[in-house]
């Protein structure tokens, strides 16, 4: 057994300093490339109301809204989809293929929404043509997820393997954080005419053009050796069908809460601050930002805390407290922006546990040769019927007076989604191939 272990692709004893050097580039690479998928994905929602005005019809601000954030939820219809072809070609082609293409389709859509014309001058073209744009989003984030995710758990190091996943939504956090700053600042020195006729598009051409960069790290990452396209194979016998459908349908379920909390503090709390109890954009928008620091800052922690009391406990933690804390929490926003900034970090705090160490949590459940595939499929549709329709649910509700539907709602989520960890087995700290 030991003679196995040492032959094994990524042991210690393959472990030389220029091999340690590659990972920590690669991980570098794969972080700066999600920090920018996720400014580009993320804009659009931070950016919602003016989007609503410039490219609908604005008679009627509310139904523009919506249609906006239907178009959000449609977005992640194609993540699916996306997962689904990524996933597959990750394991035909190797992760670092994938993750390059995902990279250069979310930088074109940001580039077609920056120029968009606005409704006045082409019309239902404009919603049309965003439409697409975020089709194309869409598509792309579900195999840069589906993907990164696979390939971080696969070049860490088992014993900090929560640590490393930290990094995936320290960029994914960061991504958002840098997409809400970038609109306070914009409201703060742009008047609101400004805004809505062209401000509002400076972000998302900044992000189609930086993806220069992260397509330049990218470009030397190193190959997982865990994954199918590898030589090398996994030690564990083949699932079943039934056992696949089982883990499809638990790693569903897990999603669902997951994403589902994220999404509602992440993004679904400064728009309910801003439409639903009026608070100043600008405000709202900068205390957003300091909430999203201090989880960025609290990301690190819960993945090393994962990595010493187990992805469960971590991931208990943060779906039972969503569920026990969200009515007090979402009941303290007003139209003081302070009540934003407490309300949000709180949640967002709760919301780190689960995060700071997802990747490595849900690629300890899947044996490799499923991984890429089942993440394609069971993780994107997770993210689609219930992060992509978070925000669309939250202002509809409550601009029907009945906004405590969607705290129960969340709620039954997060605690199915409890009942499905507690079923996972412990597997923290073992070499990826003996999943």
């Amino acid at each position: 057994m030991n003679n196995m272990t040492e032959t094994l692709p990524g042991s210690v004893a393959q472990a030389t300093p220029g091999a340690v050097n590659l990972r920590r580039k690669s991980l570098l690479a794969t972080g700066v490339g999600n920090l920018l998928e996720w400014f580009d994905w993320t804009l659009y929602t931070v950016a919602s109301v003016y989007i609503a005005a410039a490219l609908f019809d604005k008679s009627n601000p509310t139904s523009a809204l919506l249609a906006t954030l239907a178009v959000f939820a449609a977005g992640f219809l194609l993540r699916p989809l996306g997962g689904i072809v990524f996933g597959i070609l990750a394991d035909r082609l190797g992760r670092r293929t994938v993750l390059l293409s995902t990279m250069l389709l979310m930088a074109g859509a940001s580039l077609l929404i920056a120029f968009i014309p606005s409704y006045e001058a082409i019309g239902s073209w404009a919603s049309a043509l965003l439409l697409g744009a975020r089709l194309i989003q869409g598509f792309a984030h579900g195999g840069e997820t589906t993907t990164s995710y696979a390939y971080i758990a696969e070049i860490a190091p088992p014993k900090r393997r929560g640590l490393w996943s930290s990094t995936v939504f320290f960029a994914v956090g960061s991504g958002s954080l840098l997409a809400t700053f970038y609109m306070a600042l914009l409201t703060s020195v742009l008047s609101v005419e400004d805004m809505q006729q062209w401000g509002w598009r400076i972000p998302f051409a900044t992000g189609g053009v930086l993806a220069v960069v992260a397509l330049w790290l990218r470009r030397n990452m190193m190959e997982s050796e865990h994954s199918p396209s590898a030589s090398h194979t996994s030690l564990q016998a083949p699932w079943s069908r039934g056992q696949v459908v089982q883990h499809g349908v638990r790693l569903f379920l897990y999603e669902a809460g997951a994403t589902l909390t994220y999404y509602t503090w992440v993004t679904s709390a400064s728009i309910y601050a801003m439409t639903v109890k009026g608070m100043d954009p600008h405000r709202a928008f900068m205390m957003s930002c300091v909430a999203q620091v201090i989880y960025l800052a609290f990301l690190p922690v819960c993945g090393w805390l994962s990595d010493h009391w187990g992805r469960k406990v971590c991931a208990l933690i943060s779906l039972l407290g969503i569920a026990a804390t969200l009515f007090p929490l979402w009941g303290m926003i007003s139209s003081e922006p302070w009540t934003l900034m407490v309300a949000q970090t709180a949640g967002l705090m709760l919301v780190a546990f689960i995060t700071g160490c997802k990747p490595a949590s849900i690629s300890e459940q899947i044996p490799t040769r499923y991984r890429t595939r089942m993440f394609g499929v069971c993780i994107s549709l997770g993210v689609a019927v219930f992060g992509g329709t978070a925000s669309y649910l939250t202002t509809w509700l409550y601009s029907q007076q009945i906004g405590w539907m969607f705290n129960v709602y969340l709620i039954v989520v997060a605690v199915i989604a409890s009942a499905v960890v507690l079923m996972w087995k412990n597997n923290h700290g073992v070499p990826i191939d003996q999943v």
